[in-house]
């Protein structure tokens, strides 16, 4: 398992674009991907997932991410929350 934090950067105007473009790019690792925010648990495939963590800017965000493209998967998810490319 692979565990990484980040803090989200993304304008207010954006922010679901960017959750979108999240719950995209985790779906193209075969790992199971987790977020967690303030003990709160959601598959990062799962757009309702996501959105249910009420992630906005600033936010500090851990990836879990367990399988054989896990360490690729939480470096490019860790990479995109970052600075999220709409």
């Amino acid at each position: 398992m692979v565990e990484e934090k980040v803090i989200f950067q993304c304008e207010d105007d954006l922010q679901m674009k960017a959750v979108a473009g999240l719950v995209q790019k985790s779906s193209e690792f075969r790992s199971t991907v987790y977020l967690v925010r303030n003990g709160r648990r959601a598959n990062a495939k799962s757009l309702l997932g996501v959105m249910s963590l009420g992630i906005e800017n600033g936010a500090e965000i851990e990836i879990c991410a367990d399988g054989d493209d896990a360490r690729e998967a939480a470096d490019t998810i860790v990479s995109y929350l970052n600075n999220p490319k709409i």
